[in-house]
């Protein structure tokens, strides 16, 4: 696994070492500055977290195959209880279920410490949660963060999902019933973080998620720095391990991390349904900035959706693609009115099965009644200084009530399988030295 994270540092470097003559951007897509917030990338150290509260110094077993879920949450606890400190996960593996830190209190997993998730769900008891767009009671993650301004989870070690059962249950369901959704099978998320500021989450690695790998809801100021986040898409799928899904966030800066998972990679979710914009528990994803990352197998590196109302202000820059099946996804739901503008992908290389997909999204399509249907807009889209090797160059075919303008392709160099592409369903698309199969298109 060292080896294998070296590599995949080295690989980056390389990568990354044909932008470097590049200059990034002062600004978001939509002229504001961007904030020296993002260009702050220290890290946090152990012992600038207060007391450190070792869990096998309090009562917590070295027996690996032991679930101890309430001895874990009584050192969070008492971390609390004395006035905050940091809970240090140290070297070996430790069997879970559902924690909850509480304010002042942070997350340390050594090298060669696990925090290990339960296969077991009754170990994630049901409570008011957010998934897929909507507030709703549901499983709770193995890591929970509610209301924990400052917090942060560090070390090297790995939090472990440990989710093959889960992945196992979901497919035999979907055998049973093709049409079946996400929801109806039980399953729990790595990490919930909801309504928590300045927040930071560095170096750790994330696997093996039942669903969700990593979930921010309604949270300002996010950093995930150097993070690893894997989950198969064989021999076994992992289904719906999105990597890293934004959901009304804030000032989110992703740098230098490796995402390879069955779903989307990153994903900016926001709320669905007619009326989804009129609910104030949903809202808007606003200055996201995703850079020096490299993308493993994944859906698509970026997404708009599938339940998403408004996403401004994204930058996608200096990043390396592996296998993706799309770089950029716009999933025009049909049943949600939504806004996708001043998004940015540019200083991209790599191998994708298509550089960008937009289309309607119509799994699970309900109106709830209402007469008309919502428009949906994709503005302001910039696509910049990208090299890159795919099956379709173009794959974009809205709806009928969806909007596209304000494209802007430049500096592009791509040989692709399928290099057609039709401007007409975009209206206002610059086209400059874009380059499909060696031929500059118009």
């Amino acid at each position: 696994m060292k080896k294998y994270c070296l590599l995949a540092f080295l690989l980056s470097n390389i990568a990354f070492s044909s932008f470097a003559q590049v200059s990034r951007s002062v600004n978001f897509p939509d002229g504001t500055k961007i904030p020296a917030w993002f260009s702050d990338t220290s890290k946090i150290e152990l012992k600038n977290l207060g007391k450190q509260f070792v869990i096998t110094e309090h009562g917590v077993s070295t027996d690996s195959n032991v679930v101890q879920t309430a001895k874990i949450q009584r050192v969070i606890d008492q971390a609390n209880a004395q006035g905050g400190g940091v809970v240090v996960i140290p070297k070996g593996t430790f069997l879970s279920g559902a924690l909850f830190f509480k304010p002042k209190t942070h997350l340390y997993v050594a090298e060669g410490a696990v925090l290990k998730g339960s296969d077991k769900i009754a170990d994630y008891p049901i409570m008011p949660s957010r998934m897929e767009g909507q507030n709703l009671d549901y499983f709770p993650a193995l890591v929970n963060v509610y209301g924990v301004n400052g917090f942060s989870i560090s070390g090297k070690g790995t939090i472990d999902g440990n989710g093959l059962n889960y992945w196992k249950a979901f497919w035999q369901r979907r055998k049973e019933n093709p049409n079946c959704t996400n929801l109806e099978v039980s399953r729990p998320r790595l990490v919930f973080i909801w309504k928590s500021n300045d927040v930071q989450v560095q170096e750790v690695t994330l696997q093996n998620s039942g669903f969700w790998t990593s979930h921010y809801y309604q949270c300002n100021n996010v950093k995930i720095l150097n993070v690893r986040i894997t989950a198969p898409h064989e021999p076994i799928k992992a289904p719906s391990t999105d990597a890293i899904d934004l959901d009304v966030c804030n000032n989110v800066l992703v740098k230098g991390c490796y995402l390879a998972v069955n779903d989307d990679a990153i994903a900016l979710k926001g709320g669905k349904g007619p009326y989804a914009d009129q609910d104030p528990r949903n809202g808007a994803n606003t200055n996201i900035i995703i850079e020096d990352t490299n993308f493993g197998f994944c859906h698509a590196a970026l997404t708009c959706g599938s339940e998403a109302i408004h996403n401004k202000n994204v930058v996608m820059r200096n990043c390396h693609i592996v296998n993706a099946m799309r770089v950029l996804w716009l999933k025009m739901r049909p049943d949600t009115p939504q806004k996708y503008e001043f998004i940015s992908v540019e200083n991209v290389d790599g191998y994708a099965y298509s550089l960008i997909y937009v289309k309607p999204w119509r799994q699970f399509f309900d109106l709830k009644g209402r007469k008309d249907v919502p428009l949906s807009y994709s503005d302001n889209i910039s696509l910049k200084n990208i090299k890159l090797k795919c099956d379709v160059f173009f794959d974009v075919s809205p709806g009928e009530y969806d909007k596209l303008s304000k494209f802007s392709f430049e500096n592009l160099d791509i040989t692709a399988k399928n290099a057609s592409y039709d401007k007409s369903v975009v209206k206002d698309f610059k086209l400059a030295n874009v380059k499909v199969n060696d031929k500059l298109t118009h």
